[in-house]
């Protein structure tokens, strides 16, 4: 005969963990796995699926690492500094958004900054998700707040990252930061986009 306690064991996970957003969960996990290949690899993954580069526009994993390549990164310090920000701002837009819509947001930027990249590099390759990371921060400052007003945080952090992606445009990788300010861009124009449909 077994007995169930009437007192719930406050220490199960579900007691002080939240898992509610799939996607951000989801997005930062697939990173790791694509960092793991990369390491196993010895960064052949990396080249094959997860940075966006000139390249045969016959090869079909021409146009998937147009999508993938913001899942990739080049080391570990790389991962953790994206993440770090990336696990802050992401959650915030998936629950204001949705997943479907926040997902759209991602592959739109992919895309445009893949894209980017492709005009305007030489013989680079470009990976990372900086360009998703300043989707986010743009769009959070600009997307539509009870008190229309602009916290002054979430805009220090946006001056910090984009006043050092203007420094980066006249350094060596000039390319992908300029690709980088793309995606903010993307992010300001989501904002602007979304905010107009709210009102209406």
């Amino acid at each position: 005969m077994t007995t169930t306690s009437k007192h719930p064991n406050k220490w199960h996970p579900a007691n002080w963990l939240e898992l509610s957003s799939p996607l951000t969960l989801g997005f930062a996990g697939l990173s790791l796995l694509a960092l793991a290949l990369a390491l196993i690899t010895g960064g052949a993954s990396n080249r094959a699926l997860f940075s966006v580069y000139r390249s045969s526009a016959g090869n079909p994993l021409f146009y998937i690492r147009l999508f993938t390549h913001v899942l990739g990164h080049a080391d570990f310090a790389h991962y953790a500094t994206n993440m770090a920000m990336f696990l802050l701002l992401c959650p915030l837009v998936e629950k204001t958004y949705g997943v479907g819509r926040t997902l759209l947001m991602f592959a739109v930027t992919a895309l445009i900054t893949g894209l980017v990249h492709l005009l305007l590099s030489a013989n680079t390759a470009s990976l990372g998700a900086s360009g998703i990371i300043f989707m986010l921060i743009l769009l959070s400052a600009s997307s539509t707040r009870k008190t229309r007003k602009i916290p002054l945080t979430l805009l220090l952090v946006a001056v910090i990252y984009m006043g050092q992606e203007i420094v980066g445009i006249f350094q060596k990788d000039n390319v992908s930061q300029l690709a980088h300010l793309i995606g903010g861009l993307c992010g300001l124009g989501f904002g602007l986009l979304l905010t107009k449909k709210q009102n209406h």
